[in-house]
């Protein structure tokens, strides 16, 4: 199996702190490619007028909107200290386990700066309070 290849993890999408979150009913070794964030690739008049949560930009003229009905990785929340990241290979996005997570945990990645400037509070979030300075 290649680097950018998703293994065959036992995903699962179910009610979690954040409302819906994507959990592994497998074990991921750290350095895993977990899963592919898939969408469809929109122009750049509707990447402006979009209202989807689920936009990922993968270069200044590229973005895809993964929204969860065709992308399971969708489901995937925001965590300050994250069990994954998402590495851009070859114009599309992976999901990779940053370390090794265990069957029935949460899969999370930090959405960035931006969302945790507007989403996260530094007095539950300690991995957040470095922003706020």
């Amino acid at each position: 199996m290649g680097k950018y290849e998703p293994g065959d993890f036992a995903l699962v999408a179910k009610r979690s702190s954040a409302g819906i979150g994507l959990f592994t009913n497998s074990s991921i070794p750290k350095g895993a490619c977990v899963i592919e964030y898939v969408g469809r690739t929109l122009s750049e008049k509707e990447t402006e007028n979009s209202k989807s949560k689920y936009l990922f930009e993968i270069s200044k003229k590229k973005t895809i909107d993964g929204k969860p009905a065709i992308n399971k990785a969708g489901y995937i929340n925001h965590a300050c200290k994250p069990n994954c990241e998402t590495k851009i290979h070859a114009g599309r996005v992976f999901v990779m386990a940053i370390k090794n997570i265990k069957p029935g945990e949460e899969l999370t990645y930090d959405y960035g700066k931006e969302y945790c400037l507007e989403h996260c509070v530094p007095c539950r979030c300690p991995a957040a309070k470095h922003l706020y300075r």
